[in-house]
């Protein structure tokens, strides 16, 4: 819902505009509708205040204030500077255009509008960057801790300035105020924060938060409203400070949001924006030529000082030029939360209609026109992950060290892979690294988490019970694999990036990846996560080097079968069926890579075309496919520490194909295909058109198919597509 609020902002506020004095507000009619019936506004007023003050809390639980204070040096220095020099600049047009008789009104009225125009708020540049698809990117992760900082920073002068000027008024009751105010900032973060970390830990695993707890929060969301109402200050500082305290994330923050967020942003956001945007008259704002001119020219410069402070800032970092003018244009974005403090200033009897509409036109083309800009100067998936340094397996030396990304996004993940990761065949020639990516799904929070696990590190977090079994797999290979653990909270839509990132970082050559299907010890189908598909067929078109899909069927009474069990015979049984092309040949060399294990029995299995149907002509990639397998067929150039067979079968359509294959199937403990996506080939002729999975090709479609009685578990190869003479292979 949060990435729509953008969207929704700007027609919103044009249909407040149509609504209001500017277009139909005119005819008499409308005039008498909307606007004769004052208690009827009231009442739309009211409830639109009652549900941002709700879309506030919401923000406040979804802000992750640690992000702040773990900032690295240079988010925190674009987090001041993004204040400091709009504000510096405001003032400075502020005192150019102050005249010796101006009231003290109207030097208030353009202080508070400089001041709100130099904030930078979180939740807005959190929104936007989920429209724009950025958040788990660089250039997001930098622009949520800049305005995570300038957010507390803009929270903390507010404060001062408030306080200040309650004390040159009324010196006995801002000590009242300010004491209240501290107290109640104390009572929320050491008294409520503990108590609703309380109620988390007595919550068992898995369960949901009990619907009691859930109404006394939002209870209490709406009485720290009233209560900050109460000592003069607004009361949507008092409903986004509670939800700050409130922990992030699941199961209570996650619960929160899940429970509120649809109706406050669909239904009261709606009625708050419209009936805000209502207020807005042209006509009003050109009566006075010296505030119009005001009100346009620091809109523009204090944009422009903030456009230029954060461009100066990140370019001087070493940032390429577009990235440098993305960030800055996304550090100036403005939207609801700004709205919400022009609304609050009008309700208060100190900002004129002129200025507000003047400010809230502004928000209007600034929300249009920022994400248009973003996207034209920042388009990530464009250049992010070409591959022009080949890393698949194929072209790693014999022994070298092999560098796994292994993903897992349920625990019942993790023992397959880890039995695939140990057919590998690590030795101290020839070593392992693994890097265990735990990824789980952003609920009750905006900004992206990602953690680096240490290996003596001792928390409850539910990840953790992964990484403990990598760390044993590391343990009982300590010569020859090593272990990375991490954990990366993101968006479903997003947890590509977090994948092919670290692949890319980190020069893995094969990534894995578990199927989206969980099957039953009956062979059928007992759950199906179709965000996981979604990231695996995500990863498959972006991956910087090559990539595996674990499909795990491989069951017993006990309702797990594992593919090595005993140390003193060949007990996993391998299968390899080759048909030709890139992804039969990565999948292959993966295939005598685990046949290095005397444990493991290999048998390759080419399907062939008769002559009649394929013709005699050898294409290059035919030549390669002959040259691959040239050691598999000469049993004996491998080694007699191998156990590799090698066979045909003729196959000169796709049900002969489907026929081979079921024939065979249950032989094996595991079955490795390439992906062979879109290539076309006599021997599964017709096989394309019941595919129901593309990302798995059409033989892994046909071995995962709950038509097919096996229990066999497969893996399907994908080799990395790269770059090469101007041209992707």
């Amino acid at each position: 819902m949060a990435d729509s609020l953008i969207i929704n902002l700007g027609d919103m506020m044009q249909a407040g505009l149509l609504l209001g004095h500017t277009v139909l507000g005119k005819l008499d009619t409308v005039n008498e509708l909307l606007f004769s019936q004052r208690s009827g506004i009231e009442i739309i007023d009211t409830t639109g205040l009652f549900g941002f003050v709700m879309f506030m809390f919401l923000m406040g639980v979804k802000m992750d204030l640690t992000v702040a204070f773990r900032s690295t040096k240079r988010a925190a220095v674009i987090g001041f500077i993004s204040i400091l020099a709009p504000i510096t600049v405001g003032l400075i047009i502020f005192e150019a255009f102050k005249k010796p008789e101006q009231s003290k009104e109207v030097n208030l009225e353009r202080l508070l509008g400089t001041t709100i125009e130099s904030l930078t708020s979180f939740s807005v540049i959190a929104c936007l960057l989920s429209e724009l698809n950025i958040l788990n990117s660089e250039l997001g992760r930098l622009a949520l801790s800049a305005s995570a900082i300038a957010d507390v920073g803009t929270l903390i002068l507010v404060f001062i300035f408030s306080s200040m000027a309650k004390w040159a008024i009324a010196p006995s009751v801002a000590a009242v105020n300010t004491a209240g105010s501290i107290a109640f900032v104390v009572i929320l973060f050491f008294v409520c924060r503990p108590v609703m970390f309380w109620v988390i830990k007595t919550t068992p695993d898995g369960k949901p938060i009990k619907e009691v707890y859930i109404m006394f929060i939002v209870m209490m969301a709406i009485g720290s409203s009233i209560f900050t109402h109460f000592f003069s200050d607004s009361p949507l500082i008092g409903a986004f400070v509670f939800g700050l305290s409130v922990p992030d994330g699941p199961p209570l923050g996650s619960a929160l949001v899940d429970k509120l967020e649809c109706f406050v942003n669909g239904v009261f956001l709606a009625v708050f924006t419209t009936t805000s945007t209502m207020r807005v008259d042209v006509k009003s704002m050109m009566e006075n030529r010296s505030t119009f001119l005001f009100s346009i020219i620091f809109v523009c410069v204090t944009f422009l000082a903030k456009v230029i402070s954060c461009f100066i800032a990140t370019f001087w970092s070493l940032m390429p030029l577009k990235d440098s003018l993305a960030f800055a244009l996304i550090m100036s974005s403005k939207g609801i939360v700004e709205l919400s403090y022009f609304c609050s200033f009008i309700d208060n009897k100190i900002m004129s209609t002129a200025t507000f509409s003047v400010l809230v036109l502004g928000i209007l083309v600034n929300s249009t026109i920022v994400p248009v800009l973003v996207k034209l100067l920042y388009d990530p998936d464009s250049r992010r992950y070409a591959g022009y340094e080949k890393r698949t397996l194929m072209h790693l030396k014999p022994d070298s060290e092999i560098r796994v990304l292994a993903c897992t996004h349920r625990s019942e993940n993790v023992s397959t892979i880890i039995e695939l990761l140990d057919l590998t065949c690590p030795t101290k020639e020839s070593p392992q690294v693994v890097f265990a990516l735990h990824i789980v799904e952003l609920k009750g929070r905006d900004s992206p988490v990602f953690i680096a696990h240490q290996k003596n590190e001792n928390s409850a977090l539910s990840s953790l019970e992964n990484i403990f079994a990598y760390n044993q797999y590391e343990q009982n290979n300590w010569d020859s694999v090593t272990v990375y653990a991490f954990t990366a909270i993101s968006p479903p839509k997003l947890m590509h990036e977090d994948i092919c990132t670290m692949a890319l970082n980190k020069q893995t050559s094969f990534i894995i990846l578990p199927f989206h299907r969980k099957f039953s010890t009956d062979g059928s189908v007992e759950d199906e996560n179709s965000m996981m598909r979604n990231v695996n067929c995500s990863v498959l078109d972006r991956a910087p080097c090559s990539v595996g899909i674990l499909i795990d069927r491989g069951v017993d009474d006990r309702g797990k079968k594992t593919l090595k069990t005993s140390s003193r015979m060949p007990t996993c049984s391998i299968g390899m069926l080759f048909i030709g092309g890139k992804d039969d040949r990565e999948a292959l060399t993966l295939a005598k890579r685990m046949a290095r294990d005397p444990q493991v029995n290999l048998t390759v299995i080419r399907l062939i075309a008769d002559h009649h149907y394929s013709g005699n002509i050898m294409d290059w990639d035919g030549i390669l496919d002959s040259e691959v397998l040239k050691d598999v067929k000469q049993k004996n150039e491998v080694g007699n520490s191998c156990n590799i067979m090698y066979a045909e079968e003729v196959s000169n359509d796709g049900p002969q194909a489907a026929g081979v294959i079921r024939s065979i199937v249950n032989n094996y403990d595991l079955i490795i295909v390439g992906r062979r996506y879109k290539v076309e080939s006599v021997q599964t002729m017709g096989l394309a058109e019941w595919c129901e999975f593309p990302e798995l090709g059409v033989v892994g479609d046909l071995l995962v198919s709950t038509d097919l009685d096996s229990s066999v578990s497969v893996l399907v190869v994908q080799q990395q597509y790269y770059v090469e003479l101007g041209r992707a292979r």
